[in-house]
């Protein structure tokens, strides 16, 4: 699986991936889908991921949306496959998902990793969405956390949603923060021939933007302009 230094546009070809299916047996591969059907296909960060978890929760409606209109479904998150397995066996959705630890799913299709400098770099040296500060997290209002009350910062929504859920950080989830703490999340639509046909990058301009995902709608026109 080759990599890509920039994310992948419609018109590139979509790079083919095989990884650990985590609620089915055997693994999860671009293959499976071509020359059958078009995908979309969803990268997410680890489990330590309030937005994620949330995002992952509402795909299964996603989904079904999207196999009235003929387009498959796969979802691929940043953790190790056994808790990714743990996770969802108390939380089973039916879209398929597959684990990639490592995120060379993500790098393959060109999705950015932010890099955290100290609170002291000089804010002239700030570039997103190559890097950000902790400072810079902790202080821009979440454009995702609408549901929350007042206008709280991409790391308290964050707290927050955690508390909310009652999610519990296991090892797996505090390697995959400390390894791609900054990665960022995209969706692909892919057609039969796999090429991709649409694409959403998360936070192009702001970390206020980390965990603010497309809407069904916004997903659904896509895949009608892409079959027809």
């Amino acid at each position: 699986m080759s990599l890509s230094d920039h994310p992948l546009q419609p018109g590139d070809r979509a790079p083919d991936f095989e990884l650990p299916a985590v609620n089915r047996d055997g693994t999860v591969s671009l293959a499976d889908y071509r020359g059958k059907s078009a995908v979309f296909v969803a990268l997410f960060r680890g489990l330590h991921c309030p937005f994620c978890r949330q995002q992952l929760a509402r795909l299964s409606t996603t989904q079904e949306k999207l196999a009235r209109e003929g387009v498959a479904t796969v979802a691929v998150v940043n953790t190790q496959p056994e808790r990714a397995r743990q996770y969802f066996k108390y939380r089973p959705t039916s879209v398929v998902l597959a684990a990639d630890p490592d995120v060379q799913t993500h790098r393959a299709f060109g999705l950015p990793e932010f890099e955290i400098l100290p609170d002291s770099t000089d804010p002239g040296q700030l570039r997103w969405p190559q890097n950000t500060t902790m400072q810079q997290l902790g202080q821009t209002p979440s454009l995702a956390a609408a549901e929350l009350p007042g206008q709280p910062s991409f790391l308290a929504a964050a707290e927050a949603m955690d508390k909310r859920d009652g999610f519990e950080t296991m090892p797996a989830d505090e390697e995959s923060f400390a390894k791609h703490a900054g990665q960022i999340d995209g969706q692909f639509l892919i057609d039969a021939s796999g090429t991709i046909r649409w694409s959403s990058i998360e936070a192009p301009d702001s970390p206020g933007q980390i965990g603010v995902s497309p809407s069904d709608e916004e997903i659904i026109t896509a895949a009608r302009r892409m079959l027809h």
